[in-house]
C-alpha cells in the first residue's frame, strides 16, 4: 500500500519502537551495573519492595491512554525480562 499518510504513521511507529528498544537496552545496562555492585557487597539482587514501589510510582505517574493494568503488565514484563537477561550475562556494563 502506498498511502502516504499510512506510511508516515508507520515511520513514526518505527521510530518509537527504536526509542523503546534503546531505552530497554539502557535500562538493562544499568541493572547489570546494580547487580555487579550488589554482588560485590553481598547484597541480595532482588528487592520485591523496590519493585512494588516502582510499579506504584509508574502507575501513579501514567497520564494514559495506557491503563493502570497495562502499566503494571508492561513493567512486570520488563522486570522479568531484565532479570533473565542479567542472569544470562548478556548485558554489558
Amino acid at each position: 500500500m502506498s498511502d502516504p499518510v499510512l506510511q508516515q504513521f508507520r515511520a513514526q511507529i518505527s521510530d518509537t519502537d527504536r526509542a523503546i528498544l534503546e531505552s530497554v537496552n539502557a535500562r538493562l545496562k544499568l541493572v547489570a551495573r546494580i547487580r555487579a555492585y550488589k554482588d560485590s557487597r553481598g547484597i541480595a539482587f532482588l528487592d520485591p519492595q523496590r519493585e512494588q514501589a516502582m510499579l506504584e510510582e509508574l502507575t501513579a505517574a501514567n497520564p494514559g491512554p495506557l491503563s493502570a493494568e497495562g502499566v503494571r503488565e508492561l513493567f512486570e514484563t520488563i522486570l522479568d525480562l531484565t532479570k533473565r537477561e542479567v542472569d544470562s550475562d548478556t548485558a554489558t556494563a
